[in-house]
């Protein structure tokens, strides 16, 4: 019987995170064909996560070009794609999330008329401007797709009130099967001062903060809450990986440069990044994918961002939006490093983003799209 092929399309290293778990579910299928395409909208970070996996890419768009703009991202994407997806000649593209890969790579597969599937569908902040571009991308993709994996049911209830209405699935969300893979109770830090750092008796706070909506006036700000969190708490020991952005690279060592208990460390792969979670006290960040990741390891987090498009975990009691005010951002993690009572409220919430079966679910879907299975999964219920 001819088998059916997938193609998993990505980019970045947070939808490498999410993607490799999946491209090695689909790989153990008898009737599927699993193909991996790369654009490498981010190099280096993408291929430590490659290596980490195990995933090694049938097409590699090698994109990545310095001062590289939306626009020769989804234009290089694009054209790209267009000559992998005639030579590879797949049934179904799987894209992931929200950047300029998924949205030009969904573009490219639906000129081919090929179906797409979207993976962490149907996350939502209804404001097209934050988080820039990612809102747009994911929105427009959802009119390509024609499957819909869906993390939470909160995600499925938006696609539904969008008039999406067929083959609409609860999975979970697939970084939840990563962190099954990457966290170790014995591990090795390749940064020196995260093997030294006194995890039991100090309070470590891991921070990152690199959105392209908190440029300028809010990066300041939280940089400056940072920095008076540090002076205010003799027992806080502050870890920044910070990103590679020349605005963020400024903005962390203008601020925060010189104290002595705050380690501004280079980008980590994504093993090293689930370990420290793992042993750290507290998470600040403006990423998406930490607020899936640090619930499931039982880390309160504080949103360093105006609105979240994950709110599951705002009702659920593991994430807090402390803002990008200076003082509203001192204030609120303030309270969580003085207040056992409210840190355990949220270190113990339960996770509402998955159960490590994301991956299992989705290629099940697949293979019942395709007529390989008589039944679609059972969603996924917190």
């Amino acid at each position: 019987m001819k088998k059916i092929k997938v193609m998993a399309v990505f980019g970045t290293r947070p939808e490498a995170v999410k993607m490799a778990p999946l491209v090695l579910e689909l790989a153990k299928r008898p009737g599927l064909e699993a193909q991996c395409c790369v654009t490498a909208q981010h190099r280096e970070m993408l291929d430590s996560v490659l290596n980490i996996f195990g995933v090694k890419p049938d097409y590699d768009l090698n994109i990545m070009q310095p001062q590289q703009t939306l626009s020769s991202i989804t234009s290089r994407t694009l054209l790209g794609m267009e000559e992998v997806l005639e030579k590879a000649g797949p049934d179904l593209v799987l894209v992931h999330g929200d950047t300029s890969t998924t949205f030009a790579g969904a573009l490219a597969a639906f000129y081919r008329q090929i179906p797409v599937g979207h993976v962490e569908a149907g996350l939502r902040t209804y404001d097209r401007y934050s988080p820039f571009p990612e809102e747009m991308n994911r929105r427009l993709v959802s009119s390509l797709a024609e499957l819909y994996f869906c993390p939470t049911r909160t995600n499925k209830t938006n696609l539904e009130r969008e008039n999406h209405s067929k083959n609409l699935f609860v999975t979970g969300n697939t970084v939840i099967d990563a962190l099954h893979t990457t966290i170790k109770q014995k591990f090795f830090f390749s940064q020196s001062i995260l093997n030294q750092l006194d995890y039991l008796r100090q309070k470590v706070v891991l921070v990152t903060c690199h959105r392209r909506e908190n440029y300028g006036q809010p990066m300041a700000q939280i940089m400056t809450a940072l920095r008076r969190l540090a002076d205010a708490f003799p027992d806080v020991q502050m870890v920044y990986p910070v990103h590679l952005s020349p605005v963020v690279q400024e903005a962390a060592h203008t601020y925060l440069d010189g104290h002595p208990r705050i380690h501004l460390i280079a980008p980590l792969a994504v093993d090293e990044m689930h370990n420290l979670m793992a042993r750290c006290h507290l998470v600040m960040t403006d990423s998406g994918g930490l607020q899936e990741e640090a619930p499931a390891l039982g880390k309160p987090v504080l949103v360093l961002r105006r609105e979240t498009e994950r709110p599951e975990a705002v009702e659920a009691g593991t994430v807090q939006l402390a803002g990008v005010e200076e003082e509203e951002v001192f204030q609120a993690a303030s309270r969580l490093l003085e207040d056992p009572d409210a840190y355990a409220g949220m270190a113990h919430a339960a996770n509402p983003y998955g159960d490590g079966r994301a991956c299992v679910r989705i290629a099940d879907a697949i293979e019942w799209h395709f007529g390989l299975r008589d039944q679609p999964p059972a969603p996924f219920l917190p």
